[in-house]
Protein backbone atom coordinates (compact mmCIF):
# COMPACT_ATOMS: atom_id res chain seq x y z
CA UNK A 1 0.00 0.00 0.00
CA UNK A 2 1.45 3.37 -0.89
CA UNK A 3 2.18 5.63 1.96
CA UNK A 4 0.45 8.91 2.22
CA UNK A 5 2.07 11.90 0.75
CA UNK A 6 3.86 14.15 3.63
CA UNK A 7 2.37 17.91 3.98
CA UNK A 8 4.29 20.61 2.27
CA UNK A 9 4.09 23.04 5.41
CA UNK A 10 5.86 21.45 8.08
CA UNK A 11 7.84 23.63 10.41
CA UNK A 12 10.03 21.26 11.77
CA UNK A 13 11.37 17.73 10.95
CA UNK A 14 8.76 14.61 12.23
CA UNK A 15 9.92 12.92 15.46
CA UNK A 16 11.14 9.36 14.01
CA UNK A 17 13.98 11.55 11.80
CA UNK A 18 15.09 13.16 14.24
CA UNK A 19 15.14 10.07 16.57
CA UNK A 20 16.89 7.93 13.59
CA UNK A 21 19.87 11.10 12.95
CA UNK A 22 20.20 10.95 16.63
CA UNK A 23 21.07 7.20 16.16
CA UNK A 24 22.81 7.80 13.14
CA UNK A 25 25.11 10.02 14.69
CA UNK A 26 25.60 7.85 17.65
CA UNK A 27 27.49 5.46 15.71
CA UNK A 28 29.58 7.96 13.55
CA UNK A 29 31.27 9.89 16.19
CA UNK A 30 31.29 6.68 19.56
CA UNK A 31 34.70 5.10 17.84
CA UNK A 32 36.56 7.96 18.24
CA UNK A 33 37.29 7.65 21.76
CA UNK A 34 37.54 4.03 22.10
CA UNK A 35 40.30 3.72 18.81
CA UNK A 36 43.37 3.18 21.71
CA UNK A 37 41.57 0.56 23.60
CA UNK A 38 40.32 -1.15 20.20
CA UNK A 39 44.57 -0.93 19.50
CA UNK A 40 45.34 -2.92 22.73
CA UNK A 41 42.93 -5.48 22.48
CA UNK A 42 43.44 -6.05 19.08
CA UNK A 43 47.44 -6.02 19.59
CA UNK A 44 47.27 -3.73 16.18
CA UNK A 45 49.25 0.37 16.20
CA UNK A 46 46.91 3.04 16.82
CA UNK A 47 47.65 4.20 13.16
CA UNK A 48 46.45 0.82 12.17
CA UNK A 49 42.86 0.91 14.57
CA UNK A 50 42.51 4.28 12.39
CA UNK A 51 40.73 2.40 10.02
CA UNK A 52 38.02 1.35 11.56
CA UNK A 53 37.19 5.24 11.67
CA UNK A 54 38.32 6.05 7.97
CA UNK A 55 37.00 3.17 6.47
CA UNK A 56 33.32 3.94 7.72
CA UNK A 57 33.83 8.05 6.59
CA UNK A 58 35.04 6.50 3.48
CA UNK A 59 32.24 4.07 2.95
CA UNK A 60 29.30 6.36 3.95
CA UNK A 61 30.80 8.99 1.99
CA UNK A 62 31.17 7.53 -1.25
CA UNK A 63 27.66 5.39 -0.54
CA UNK A 64 25.78 8.58 -0.93
CA UNK A 65 25.33 9.45 -4.82
CA UNK A 66 23.61 5.86 -4.58
CA UNK A 67 21.64 6.54 -2.32
CA UNK A 68 20.28 9.82 -2.82
CA UNK A 69 19.61 8.83 -6.37
CA UNK A 70 17.73 5.97 -5.03
CA UNK A 71 15.73 8.42 -2.69
CA UNK A 72 15.07 10.56 -5.79
CA UNK A 73 13.78 7.37 -7.75
CA UNK A 74 12.11 5.17 -4.62
CA UNK A 75 11.23 7.13 -1.75
CA UNK A 76 13.16 9.32 1.23
CA UNK A 77 11.36 6.55 3.61
CA UNK A 78 11.88 3.24 1.66
CA UNK A 79 15.48 4.22 1.71
CA UNK A 80 16.21 5.18 5.36
CA UNK A 81 13.96 2.27 6.33
CA UNK A 82 16.34 -0.26 4.35
CA UNK A 83 19.26 1.40 5.22
CA UNK A 84 18.38 1.49 9.19
CA UNK A 85 17.48 -2.65 8.68
CA UNK A 86 21.00 -2.97 7.10
CA UNK A 87 23.11 -0.94 9.91
CA UNK A 88 21.81 -2.74 12.77
CA UNK A 89 23.09 -5.88 11.06
CA UNK A 90 26.18 -4.42 10.73
CA UNK A 91 26.84 -3.27 14.07
CA UNK A 92 25.70 -6.92 15.60
CA UNK A 93 28.62 -8.14 13.34
CA UNK A 94 30.88 -5.41 14.25
CA UNK A 95 30.90 -5.89 17.78
CA UNK A 96 31.49 -9.78 17.31
CA UNK A 97 34.81 -9.36 15.23
CA UNK A 98 37.91 -10.97 16.79
CA UNK A 99 40.88 -8.81 14.40
CA UNK A 100 41.15 -5.99 12.90
CA UNK A 101 40.80 -6.74 9.31
CA UNK A 102 37.07 -8.10 9.74
CA UNK A 103 36.24 -5.85 12.14
CA UNK A 104 37.32 -2.43 9.79
CA UNK A 105 35.04 -4.88 7.06
CA UNK A 106 32.06 -4.63 8.79
CA UNK A 107 32.26 -0.91 10.12
CA UNK A 108 32.29 -0.10 6.23
CA UNK A 109 29.39 -1.73 5.72
CA UNK A 110 27.32 -0.37 9.14
CA UNK A 111 29.42 3.43 7.36
CA UNK A 112 27.87 2.84 4.09
CA UNK A 113 24.55 1.72 5.55
CA UNK A 114 23.95 4.47 8.37
CA UNK A 115 25.35 6.87 5.48
CA UNK A 116 21.70 7.30 4.25
CA UNK A 117 19.99 8.30 6.95
CA UNK A 118 21.02 12.28 7.83
CA UNK A 119 21.22 13.08 4.26
CA UNK A 120 17.86 11.42 3.31
CA UNK A 121 16.68 13.20 6.63
CA UNK A 122 17.72 16.62 5.35
CA UNK A 123 16.20 15.66 1.77
CA UNK A 124 12.98 14.88 3.57
CA UNK A 125 12.95 18.54 5.38
CA UNK A 126 14.10 20.20 1.81
CA UNK A 127 11.29 18.44 0.12
CA UNK A 128 8.13 19.29 3.32
CA UNK A 129 9.41 22.36 5.06
CA UNK A 130 9.41 26.06 2.82
CA UNK A 131 12.63 28.08 2.15
CA UNK A 132 11.85 30.74 4.54
CA UNK A 133 12.04 28.72 7.26
CA UNK A 134 14.49 25.68 6.01
CA UNK A 135 17.57 26.72 8.17
CA UNK A 136 15.78 26.83 10.99
CA UNK A 137 14.35 22.90 10.40
CA UNK A 138 17.48 22.01 9.15
CA UNK A 139 18.96 23.24 12.54
CA UNK A 140 16.05 21.19 14.83
CA UNK A 141 17.56 17.77 12.63
CA UNK A 142 21.25 19.12 13.55
CA UNK A 143 20.18 19.24 17.63
CA UNK A 144 19.14 15.39 17.58
CA UNK A 145 22.17 14.59 15.69
CA UNK A 146 24.30 16.48 17.75
CA UNK A 147 22.39 14.85 21.12
CA UNK A 148 24.18 11.72 19.80
CA UNK A 149 26.50 12.83 19.40
CA UNK A 150 27.26 13.96 22.71
CA UNK A 151 26.03 11.29 24.46
CA UNK A 152 27.96 8.90 21.80
CA UNK A 153 31.92 10.84 22.26
CA UNK A 154 30.61 10.31 26.38
CA UNK A 155 29.95 7.16 26.48
CA UNK A 156 31.72 5.78 23.91
CA UNK A 157 35.21 5.92 25.81
CA UNK A 158 33.54 5.02 29.10
CA UNK A 159 31.95 1.90 27.38
CA UNK A 160 35.30 1.02 26.38
CA UNK A 161 36.99 1.62 29.20
CA UNK A 162 34.42 0.80 31.79
CA UNK A 163 32.74 -2.29 30.03
CA UNK A 164 33.86 -3.40 26.63
CA UNK A 165 34.61 -1.31 23.48
CA UNK A 166 31.97 -4.32 21.48
CA UNK A 167 29.28 -2.90 23.44
CA UNK A 168 29.65 0.85 21.94
CA UNK A 169 28.62 -1.04 18.31
CA UNK A 170 25.52 -3.35 20.12
CA UNK A 171 23.46 -0.41 21.39
CA UNK A 172 23.22 1.53 18.21
CA UNK A 173 22.95 -1.00 15.83
CA UNK A 174 19.55 -2.23 18.58
CA UNK A 175 18.42 1.39 18.17
CA UNK A 176 18.48 1.05 14.06
CA UNK A 177 16.58 -1.71 14.54
CA UNK A 178 13.60 0.21 16.34
CA UNK A 179 14.35 3.14 14.14
CA UNK A 180 13.82 1.08 11.42
CA UNK A 181 10.38 -0.37 12.44
CA UNK A 182 8.96 3.03 13.71
CA UNK A 183 9.37 4.78 10.28
CA UNK A 184 6.68 2.74 9.01
CA UNK A 185 4.15 5.35 9.59
CA UNK A 186 6.57 8.18 8.29
CA UNK A 187 4.34 9.08 4.84
CA UNK A 188 6.56 9.81 1.67
CA UNK A 189 6.80 13.77 0.25
CA UNK A 190 6.29 13.79 -3.45
CA UNK A 191 8.65 13.16 -5.71
CA UNK A 192 9.03 15.65 -9.30
CA UNK A 193 7.74 13.42 -12.08
CA UNK A 194 5.10 11.72 -10.05
CA UNK A 195 4.78 7.91 -9.02
CA UNK A 196 7.87 6.86 -10.36
CA UNK A 197 10.02 10.01 -10.44
CA UNK A 198 12.56 10.27 -13.13
CA UNK A 199 15.49 8.12 -14.43
CA UNK A 200 18.45 8.29 -12.41
CA UNK A 201 20.86 9.46 -14.73
CA UNK A 202 18.65 12.45 -15.44
CA UNK A 203 18.99 13.07 -11.96
CA UNK A 204 22.51 12.80 -11.76
CA UNK A 205 22.27 14.94 -15.13
CA UNK A 206 21.25 17.44 -13.57
CA UNK A 207 23.60 17.60 -10.23
CA UNK A 208 26.78 17.62 -12.44
CA UNK A 209 25.78 19.85 -14.64
CA UNK A 210 25.21 22.75 -11.95
CA UNK A 211 28.59 24.71 -11.33
CA UNK A 212 27.20 26.04 -7.85
CA UNK A 213 26.30 22.84 -7.11
CA UNK A 214 29.96 21.23 -7.82
CA UNK A 215 31.16 24.60 -5.91
CA UNK A 216 29.05 23.62 -2.54
CA UNK A 217 30.22 19.94 -2.93
CA UNK A 218 33.92 21.15 -3.09
CA UNK A 219 33.47 23.34 -0.30
CA UNK A 220 32.18 20.56 2.03
CA UNK A 221 35.19 18.64 0.87
CA UNK A 222 37.25 20.69 2.45
CA UNK A 223 35.04 21.25 5.44
CA UNK A 224 35.00 17.14 6.48
CA UNK A 225 38.32 17.26 5.94
CA UNK A 226 39.45 19.92 8.38
CA UNK A 227 36.62 19.37 10.89
CA UNK A 228 35.88 15.37 10.71
CA UNK A 229 39.08 14.59 9.55
CA UNK A 230 40.82 16.08 12.91
CA UNK A 231 38.36 16.30 15.26
CA UNK A 232 38.86 12.20 16.16
CA UNK A 233 42.27 12.97 17.10
CA UNK A 234 40.59 15.30 20.30
CA UNK A 235 40.28 11.85 22.01
CA UNK A 236 43.66 10.11 20.77
CA UNK A 237 45.46 13.13 21.70
CA UNK A 238 43.91 13.37 25.31
CA UNK A 239 44.29 9.67 25.84
CA UNK A 240 48.13 9.89 24.77
CA UNK A 241 49.30 12.84 27.08
CA UNK A 242 47.86 9.76 29.65
CA UNK A 243 44.24 10.48 30.26
CA UNK A 244 41.99 7.32 29.99
CA UNK A 245 40.09 6.83 27.36
CA UNK A 246 36.58 6.87 29.54
CA UNK A 247 37.54 10.37 30.50
CA UNK A 248 39.08 11.45 27.15
CA UNK A 249 36.07 10.68 25.53
CA UNK A 250 33.90 12.90 28.25
CA UNK A 251 36.33 15.92 27.35
CA UNK A 252 34.84 15.70 23.76
CA UNK A 253 31.40 15.14 25.18
CA UNK A 254 31.43 19.58 24.35
CA UNK A 255 31.51 19.67 21.17
CA UNK A 256 27.60 17.66 21.03
CA UNK A 257 26.91 20.25 24.13
CA UNK A 258 27.71 23.35 22.14
CA UNK A 259 26.20 21.86 18.49
CA UNK A 260 22.78 21.09 20.34
CA UNK A 261 23.01 24.58 21.79
CA UNK A 262 24.50 26.94 19.25
CA UNK A 263 22.25 25.47 16.39
CA UNK A 264 19.35 26.50 18.72
CA UNK A 265 21.22 30.17 18.52
CA UNK A 266 21.40 29.80 14.49
CA UNK A 267 17.78 28.99 14.45
CA UNK A 268 17.00 31.83 16.05
CA UNK A 269 19.42 34.07 13.88
CA UNK A 270 18.27 32.60 10.72
CA UNK A 271 16.44 35.23 8.45
CA UNK A 272 18.39 37.66 10.77
CA UNK A 273 21.96 38.00 9.76
CA UNK A 274 22.88 36.88 6.40
CA UNK A 275 24.30 33.59 5.39
CA UNK A 276 27.67 34.75 4.82
CA UNK A 277 27.89 36.06 8.27
CA UNK A 278 26.37 32.73 9.82
CA UNK A 279 29.26 31.08 8.20
CA UNK A 280 32.03 33.87 9.28
CA UNK A 281 31.08 33.67 12.78
CA UNK A 282 31.07 30.07 12.58
CA UNK A 283 34.56 29.72 10.69
CA UNK A 284 35.77 31.89 13.41
CA UNK A 285 35.10 29.52 16.03
CA UNK A 286 36.41 26.66 14.10
CA UNK A 287 39.86 28.16 13.47
CA UNK A 288 40.09 29.24 17.37
CA UNK A 289 39.00 26.00 18.53
CA UNK A 290 42.08 23.93 16.68
CA UNK A 291 44.83 26.93 16.94
CA UNK A 292 43.86 26.62 20.73
CA UNK A 293 44.52 22.98 20.89
CA UNK A 294 47.59 23.02 19.08
CA UNK A 295 49.49 24.98 21.73
CA UNK A 296 48.36 22.66 24.30
CA UNK A 297 46.93 19.50 24.57
CA UNK A 298 44.36 19.19 28.10
CA UNK A 299 41.00 18.22 29.35
CA UNK A 300 40.55 21.91 29.75
CA UNK A 301 41.76 23.29 26.34
CA UNK A 302 39.91 19.50 24.50
CA UNK A 303 36.81 20.76 26.19
CA UNK A 304 36.88 24.22 25.12
CA UNK A 305 38.14 23.14 21.95
CA UNK A 306 35.22 20.99 21.32
CA UNK A 307 32.49 23.54 22.11
CA UNK A 308 34.33 25.53 19.66
CA UNK A 309 33.98 23.24 16.96
CA UNK A 310 30.28 22.26 18.01
CA UNK A 311 29.71 26.14 17.47
CA UNK A 312 31.39 25.99 14.40
CA UNK A 313 30.03 23.40 12.89
CA UNK A 314 26.41 24.73 13.83
CA UNK A 315 26.59 28.13 12.02
CA UNK A 316 29.03 26.86 9.02
CA UNK A 317 28.00 23.32 8.70
CA UNK A 318 24.08 24.30 8.59
CA UNK A 319 24.84 27.37 6.59
CA UNK A 320 26.41 24.81 3.60
CA UNK A 321 23.90 22.52 4.36
CA UNK A 322 20.85 24.81 3.59
CA UNK A 323 22.31 26.10 0.22
CA UNK A 324 22.97 22.43 -0.91
CA UNK A 325 19.25 21.95 -0.79
CA UNK A 326 18.25 24.58 -2.56
CA UNK A 327 20.77 24.61 -5.59
CA UNK A 328 19.11 21.55 -7.70
CA UNK A 329 15.48 21.15 -6.04
CA UNK A 330 14.60 19.26 -9.04
CA UNK A 331 17.09 16.50 -7.70
CA UNK A 332 17.64 17.09 -4.35
CA UNK A 333 18.14 13.90 -2.70
CA UNK A 334 20.75 13.18 -5.31
CA UNK A 335 22.46 16.76 -4.21
CA UNK A 336 22.15 16.14 -0.92
CA UNK A 337 23.73 12.90 -1.33
CA UNK A 338 26.51 14.17 -3.38
CA UNK A 339 26.84 16.93 -0.50
CA UNK A 340 27.48 14.28 2.03
CA UNK A 341 29.70 12.24 -0.35
CA UNK A 342 32.10 14.92 -0.58
CA UNK A 343 31.95 15.65 2.96
CA UNK A 344 33.37 12.20 4.29
CA UNK A 345 34.95 11.39 1.46
CA UNK A 346 37.14 14.47 2.74
CA UNK A 347 37.03 13.40 6.19
CA UNK A 348 38.33 10.40 5.91
CA UNK A 349 41.34 11.35 3.35
CA UNK A 350 42.56 13.33 6.08
CA UNK A 351 42.38 11.34 9.05
CA UNK A 352 44.06 8.42 6.80
CA UNK A 353 46.91 11.05 6.06
CA UNK A 354 46.61 12.34 10.14
CA UNK A 355 46.82 8.91 11.23
CA UNK A 356 50.68 8.89 11.00
CA UNK A 357 51.00 12.18 12.88
CA UNK A 358 48.78 11.11 15.80
CA UNK A 359 51.17 7.81 16.02
CA UNK A 360 54.21 10.20 16.38
CA UNK A 361 51.98 12.50 19.03
CA UNK A 362 52.73 15.20 16.92
CA UNK A 363 49.42 17.01 17.59
CA UNK A 364 50.70 20.47 17.11
CA UNK A 365 50.95 20.34 13.65
CA UNK A 366 47.86 18.28 13.06
CA UNK A 367 45.84 20.45 14.72
CA UNK A 368 47.61 23.77 13.68
CA UNK A 369 47.09 22.95 10.06
CA UNK A 370 43.36 22.53 10.81
CA UNK A 371 43.47 25.71 12.28
CA UNK A 372 45.18 27.48 9.45
CA UNK A 373 42.89 25.79 6.79
CA UNK A 374 39.61 26.91 7.87
CA UNK A 375 40.39 30.76 7.34
CA UNK A 376 40.24 30.35 3.27
CA UNK A 377 37.56 27.56 3.72
CA UNK A 378 35.63 30.32 5.29
CA UNK A 379 36.16 33.11 3.10
CA UNK A 380 35.41 31.07 -0.08
CA UNK A 381 32.68 29.87 1.48
CA UNK A 382 31.07 33.55 2.50
CA UNK A 383 32.30 35.29 -0.48
CA UNK A 384 30.73 32.96 -3.18
CA UNK A 385 27.27 32.42 -1.00
CA UNK A 386 26.82 36.30 -0.93
CA UNK A 387 27.37 35.85 -5.00
CA UNK A 388 24.90 32.84 -5.32
CA UNK A 389 22.34 35.30 -3.21
CA UNK A 390 22.51 38.26 -5.23
CA UNK A 391 22.19 36.32 -8.61
CA UNK A 392 19.23 33.96 -7.21
CA UNK A 393 16.45 33.34 -5.45
CA UNK A 394 14.88 29.96 -4.24
CA UNK A 395 12.67 28.45 -6.67
CA UNK A 396 9.33 27.18 -6.13
CA UNK A 397 9.08 23.51 -5.17
CA UNK A 398 8.27 20.52 -6.73
CA UNK A 399 4.39 20.21 -6.13
CA UNK A 400 2.74 16.42 -6.49
CA UNK A 401 1.13 15.16 -9.23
Amino acid sequence: MEAPAAPMSLARPPLGLSVASFVSSFDRFAVSPMLVVIAADLRVPLSASVAAASGYYLAYGLTQPLWGMLSDRFGRVRVMRGALLGAALAGLVSALMPVLGALVAARVVAGACFGAVIPTGLTYVGDTVQPSVRQRALTDLMGAAALGTALATGLGGALAGLVNWRVGFIVPAACALVCALALRSLPEPPRLGGRGGLGMGRYLGMVLGQRWALLVFALAFTEGAIMLGAMPFLATALEHSGIAAALAGLGITAYGLGLWVLAKVVKRLSGRWPVPVLMAVGGAQMCAGFALVAVHVSMVTVAVTALLLGGGWSFLHSSLQTWATSVVPEARGTTIAFFASALFVGSAVASWVAGPLAEEGRYTLLFGVAAAAVIPLTAVASLTRRRYGALHTERPQPQPE
